[in-house]
């Protein structure tokens, strides 16, 4: 008996790493030292040296039952972008910039070409975010996980200066909020996905005119990143007052987050287009549009608050960014939440 016949073949750990190696170069920054396969990744702290109050900020989280649907499409090259997203953007919600990221992947089976094309679309994530990725883990759990299937979670870490921490502390009545599009239903809310849509091969490769692309392709779209976008922002100098990540609890959860007290959030339904995978979701699935503002992204994947002077200097920045902004409504006086009119 050896550790094969048990289920975990260290050979094929070995040649992941090779495998994966070339995408995690594309990754590198300056500051990160040595290379893939230590036992930690090191990263210099050269890059918080012209900061007065360097600051670190950290995100973690998965992709959720969205694995799911890349299991029955066999899919595995963008999920990975999707893992990134949802670390990074809420550290751009704070103003940071991400700065490295580490992957977990546990599976069932590992087969060497596959969790490279994860690592891919990790790598890819990670490019888009200006963020080195500088470590990570394969656990082969056989008897844990079907063979087929894995899970993949991540951690990033950044800094902001603490002086441009986004806290949402300075918002007040009269200030614009400004949406910026998503690209899809994003990494949230798949659990009713899968209750809504048949997750079988002939309903997932079905085209619809409406989606332009077959449903299986609407809904595996990558987590749109938007540290780049944000980015921009800052560099036209305009201060952004409030953030939020537009993730699980939609609307009412997640903008009352970026909100002090005393304020409320007022945020015009008809001001920027829904997407239509969010329609056919909510009428095939017979959903009542409360909950679809209360579970989804509906189209807008961030909401800023910004001073109404620089509302013109934040829409160009955006589109500088390559993204879609749009003013979805302004902050009122009233008990803290979110009101959608």
């Amino acid at each position: 008996m050896d550790y094969k016949n048990a289920g975990v073949d260290i050979e094929a750990g070995y040649r992941s790493v090779e495998l994966m190696k070339e995408h995690v170069k594309t990754t590198m920054r300056p500051e990160v030292l040595g290379g893939l396969g230590g036992f930690s990744g090191a990263f210099s702290m050269s890059a918080f040296k012209n900061m007065e109050k360097p600051t670190l900020v950290s995100g973690t989280d998965g992709v959720g039952t969205k694995l799911k649907l890349a299991f029955l499409m066999d899919r595995h090259d963008t999920v990975g972008i999707d893992c990134v997203a949802m670390c990074v953007n809420d550290i751009a919600c704070a103003g940071g910039e991400p700065l490295f990221f580490l992957d977990y992947i546990a599976c069932g089976r590992n087969y060497p070409e596959k969790i490279a094309t994860i690592v891919s679309g990790v790598a890819e994530g990670c490019r888009q975010a200006g963020a080195a990725l500088i470590g990570g883990e394969t656990a082969e759990m056989p008897g844990f996980y079907p063979e087929d299937e894995y899970d993949l979670a991540g951690f990033a870490v950044g800094v902001v200066d603490e002086k441009d921490l986004i806290t949402g502390a300075n918002i007040k009545a009269g200030d614009t909020l400004i949406g910026i599009a998503s690209s899809g239903v994003h990494s949230n809310g798949f659990s009713l996905v899968r209750k809504v849509f048949r997750m079988k091969e002939e309903v997932l490769h079905t085209y619809y005119d409406s989606l332009g692309s077959t449903l299986g392709e609407a809904l595996i779209r990558p987590t749109k990143i938007y540290v780049k976008a944000l980015k921009e922002i800052k560099g036209a100098g305009v201060v952004i007052k409030g953030c939020s990540h537009i993730t699980g609890g939609g609307f009412y959860e997640n903008i009352p987050r970026m909100l002090p007290e005393g304020v409320r959030a007022v945020v015009k339904k008809d001001s920027y287009p829904v997407l239509p995978i969010f329609r056919m979701l909510q009428v095939e699935g017979n959903i009542a549009e409360d909950m679809m503002y209360n579970t989804y992204n509906m189209g807008l994947g961030m909401v800023l608050a910004v001073d109404p002077e620089d509302t013109e200097k934040t829409m160009e920045a955006i589109k500088r960014a390559g993204e879609k902004p749009y003013v979805v409504g302004a902050i009122e006086n009233g008990e803290k939440g979110v009101v959608l009119c």
